[in-house]
């Protein structure tokens, strides 16, 4: 009976797994069976590298969307890693025990909050106060800018990558520490030279996965951002996401332009893949 109860359970943990990879495999299928004939007819460059995105002429450019998923996310990468890498550290080694109690639950619930109440977040307070600054030196914007969408993603992407480095740090052996501070290292230098480097891998991981919130975010985005496909160098000026470019229009999408935007998901899907996939190398030769 006993046998019996753990082969079954082996079962049920098989078919779990199998259901995962059969649900990406699912996704993977839908979206290049419908992106990819897209594209063809298109054309690719034309697709990747077009500079307009006008559906009513069959134009379809995404390279301003393209541009302006890296430019937010690299802005949330700027803001929000700093941010939250010393916090974790903070909280591993420096913050007090009742400051902790408090300070913990805030950054889960930081992961909570809907995309939506951050969005209304970012149009009260983040949009007026960049409108306002900028108009100290003489610039006159609407507030729905690169800098503002980077801002709130990178308040966004900060419990991942605070809970995930917390942990990372917090699995590295004192020991570590006690043996830099017997040889002399002061409390900050072990911590810096020592522990943060031996969670490296954790750290890392938390960033990946930090990113890849700020590049697939859609709702609050979409209401920062300004929702406008050109090409723009300005943080100042509002710009498209390749997921705002989806969400925004596939309601009423039919035809090539239907099949434009789910070829805008195969896109951003090989972006994530490709950040995965480069985390998993650069993990494997510092392993190595």
């Amino acid at each position: 009976m006993r046998n019996f109860r753990e082969n079954l359970m082996h079962m049920v943990f098989f078919l779990c797994a199998l259901t995962s990879i059969f649900a990406v495999a699912l996704i993977c299928i839908f979206l290049f069976a419908n992106g990819v004939p897209a594209m063809k007819e298109i054309g690719l460059l034309d697709f990747l590298t077009g500079a307009k995105w006008k559906p009513g002429n069959d134009i379809y450019g995404i390279l301003p969307m393209i541009l302006g998923s890296l430019y937010i996310t690299a802005g949330a990468i700027v803001i929000g890693v700093p941010i939250g890498l010393l916090t974790a550290v903070f909280m591993a080694f420096y913050c007090p025990k009742k400051l902790y109690s408090l300070l913990k639950p805030c950054t889960e619930l930081l992961a909570g909050i809907p995309s939506i109440v951050y969005g209304f977040f970012g149009m009260v307070i983040i949009v007026p106060a960049v409108r306002a600054v900028a108009g100290v030196f003489g610039a006159d914007i609407s507030g729905s800018s690169i800098l503002a969408a980077s801002i709130l993603l990178g308040i966004m992407i900060l419990p991942t990558i605070i809970g995930v480095s917390e942990a990372a740090l917090r699995a590295v052996p004192m020991s570590y520490y006690e043996g830099a501070v017997a040889m002399g290292a002061r409390h900050e230098r072990a911590i810096f030279t020592v522990m943060v480097p031996a969670a490296k891998s954790g750290v890392l991981a938390g960033i990946v996965l930090g990113i890849g919130r700020a590049i697939g975010e859609t709702m609050a985005v979409i209401m920062v951002a300004g929702n406008q496909p050109r090409l723009t160098g300005s943080m100042l000026k509002g710009i498209r996401t390749m997921t705002a470019n989806i969400v925004l229009e596939m309601g009423y999408a039919t035809g090539l332009h239907r099949e434009a935007l789910i070829a805008t998901g195969v896109v951003l899907f090989v972006f994530i893949l490709l950040i995965n996939l480069a985390f998993s190398v650069l993990k494997r030769r510092k392993e190595a």
